[in-house]
C-alpha cells in the first residue's frame, strides 16, 4: 500500500542567513496525506475490540499489528488532534524502525526522503567521529511520517476518531471485563495507551510519572540546513553545559533542518537556580527581580543554549517548542490485565541519544499482537502479561545495558570522550555504538568484563543521560 509520494517541501520565505530564500515548514505538506474521521457517535454503546489512546507511531503500530491478525476486528485509535499535525521531535527515523514497519506491511513510510548513512559525533573533550553508517537513517517531519502510518491503519480498517481521553477504568459491560473511556464514551476489550509522556492512561492505572533525574527536556525548531558540497550528515555536539547534554541538526533534504538542544530536567533546574543568582547579583539596586526572572526561565536557557550551539543555523520563527522524554531508566512495569503501555507512555526513550521511535513502533507492535491474540483467545485480561513477556524479549537485555552505560557517562564523561575516540579509529566499535543508541545492541561482553575490572559498574545505577 502506498502511503507518500513526494518529498515536503515548504513555500520559500525571506532570505535566509546565507543569502538564498529559505523554505517555512508548510502547515500541510504536500507528502502528508489527510486521514479520514470515524464518527465517534457510532461507536457508543460497542465494546471494540482494542481502544488505542494516542495516534503516534506507537498507536499506529499498534492498530496495525491488531489488524494483521484479525482484519475484520474493530480496532480505534483515540486522538485530540487531526492529522496532519506536528507533533515535536527530532525527526529521526532509525532503520530499525523501518523494519517493524516492513513487518507491518508499511514499506514505503519514508517514500521522497532521501536516506543520511552519516553522523558526525562531538564531545566536549573535542573527540570526534564521522563515519558511513552501515544503514542510514532518515530525516522526516512528524507531521508527514505519523499522518502516513495513521493514514496507513486507516486503510487497514482502524477507526481514527477525534476525542481528548480524561479518565480510563476498567468495568463490566454486558457480563465481561471492559475497559471504559470517560464513563462509557468508549469501551474495549484492551485498550493501548500510547498516549505520550504526559500519558492519561499511565496515570490511571497509578503508575508514577518519571523523575526529573530521569526526564529529558528538548526545545526543536527548523532552520536552514547547512550548506555545503559535502555529503549531508547528521551532527550532534555534547556540552559540559548541565551534562550530559547535546545540541543536534539533522538535514530534512529539502534544504530545511530539524534543528534541537536537550538535557536532563534535573540540571536544567541547576542551571535556571545559577542563572537566576547572577542575574539577581547583577541586577541595579531597586531594580526588582522581575527581569532576573525572565532572564533565567528554562525556556531561555534551553533557547539560548542552542543558538550558541549552532550560531549558523537561526531558528525559523515560530518552530521553537519544548517536549519532555521519559527516560527508559525509570520504565515502570508493565501490569497484568487489559491495559498496556507502548511509546513514551511507557518511558521508552533510549538514555543515551533521546531516540524513541523506534522503541514506540516494537513496543506498539508488540502490544497490538498481544491484545489481539487475548481478544481472540477469549482471555483479555492475560494481555498485560503476555505484552510484558514479548517487551522483555526484544528489549530486556538492551533497556539494561543503556541504563548502565546512561548511568557511567552521567557520573565520567571522560568516558564519552574515550569512547567517540575509539569508535573514530575502530568502525566495528562504531557500529556498536550506533546500534546501541539507535536500535537494540548491548555490550560486548568483553567490554562489560573490563568495566567490571575497572571497577566502574555499580551494583545497581538508577542514573539517567541524554548523551
Amino acid at each position: 500500500m502506498s502511503v507518500a509520494t513526494t518529498a515536503a517541501a515548504g513555500p520559500a520565505g525571506p532570505a535566509g542567513p546565507t543569502g538564498r530564500a529559505v523554505p517555512r515548514p508548510p502547515t500541510q505538506p504536500a507528502s502528508a496525506p489527510a486521514v479520514p474521521v470515524s464518527d465517534l457517535a457510532g461507536l457508543r454503546g460497542r465494546v471494540v475490540d482494542l481502544l488505542v489512546v494516542g495516534g503516534g507511531p506507537a498507536g499506529s503500530a499498534a492498530a496495525l499489528a491488531a489488524l494483521r491478525h484479525r482484519p475484520d476486528a474493530t480496532v480505534v485509535i483515540a486522538d485530540l488532534a487531526a492529522f496532519p499535525r506536528d507533533k515535536t521531535c527530532g525527526d529521526g527515523i532509525a532503520p530499525h524502525g523501518l523494519d517493524v514497519l516492513r513487518e507491518l506491511g508499511v514499506p514505503d513510510a519514508t517514500a521522497g526522503y532521501r536516506p543520511v548513512d552519516r553522523m558526525r559525533l562531538r564531545t566536549p573533550g573535542g573527540a570526534q567521529v564521522a563515519t558511513p553508517s552501515t544503514r542510514a537513517t532518515h530525516v522526516i517531519p512528524r507531521m508527514v511520517f505519523d499522518a502516513r502510518l495513521a493514514a496507513a491503519a486507516s486503510a487497514r480498517g482502524a477507526h481514527i476518531v477525534r476525542h481528548r481521553v480524561r479518565e480510563v477504568t476498567a468495568a463490566t459491560v454486558d457480563g465481561a471485563p471492559a475497559v471504559v473511556v470517560d464513563g462509557g464514551t468508549l469501551a474495549a476489550r484492551v485498550l493501548v495507551g500510547a498516549d505520550g509522556a504526559s500519558s492519561v492512561v499511565r496515570r490511571a492505572l497509578g503508575l508514577q510519572a518519571n523523575p526529573p533525574e530521569a526526564l529529558a527536556i528538548a526545545v526543536r525548531a527548523y532552520a536552514d540546513a547547512p550548506r555545503t558540497d559535502l555529503p549531508p550528515e547528521q551532527y550532534i555536539e555534547m556540552t559540559d553545559e548541565g551534562w550530559p547534554a547535546y545540541a543536534w541538526s539533522f538535514p530534512i533534504g529539502d534544504g530545511r533542518a530539524n534543528i534541537g538542544f536537550g538535557m536532563l530536567r534535573s540540571q536544567l533546574g541547576v542551571l535556571t537556580s545559577a542563572a537566576a543568582a547572577t542575574s539577581a547579583g547583577n541586577a541595579p539596586s531597586g531594580g526588582g527581580s522581575g527581569g532576573g526572572d525572565a532572564g533565567a526561565s528554562g525556556r531561555a536557557v534551553l533557547h539560548g543554549t542552542l543558538a550558541r550551539m549552532l550560531p549558523e543555523q537561526p531558528a525559523y520563527p515560530g518552530t521553537l517548542r519544548a517536549h519532555h522524554l521519559p527516560m527508559s531508566t525509570w520504565r515502570p512495569r508493565q501490569p497484568d490485565g487489559q491495559i498496556l503501555l507502548a511509546g513514551d507512555a511507557a518511558s521508552l526513550v533510549n538514555p543515551l541519544t533521546g531516540e524513541g521511535i523506534y522503541y514506540a513502533l516494537l513496543s506498539g507492535s508488540l502490544a497490538g499482537d498481544a491484545a489481539m491474540r487475548a481478544v481472540l483467545a477469549g482471555r483479555p485480561g492475560g494481555a498485560g502479561a503476555a505484552y510484558r513477556r514479548a517487551l522483555s524479549g526484544e528489549l530486556g537485555r538492551h533497556l539494561r545495558h543503556t541504563t548502565l552505560l546512561a548511568g557511567l557517562a552521567g557520573r565520567h564523561r571522560a568516558l564519552m570522550d574515550a569512547a567517540v575516540r575509539s569508535a573514530s579509529r575502530r568502525t566495528e566499535l562504531y557500529d556498536t555504538l550506533v546500534e546501541i543508541g539507535l536500535g537494540r545492541g548491548t555490550i560486548p561482553a568483553a567490554s562489560l568484563a573490563r568495566l567490571a575490572a575497572r571497577r566502574l559498574v555499580a551494583p545497581r545505577s538508577g542514573a539517567a543521560a541524554m548523551g
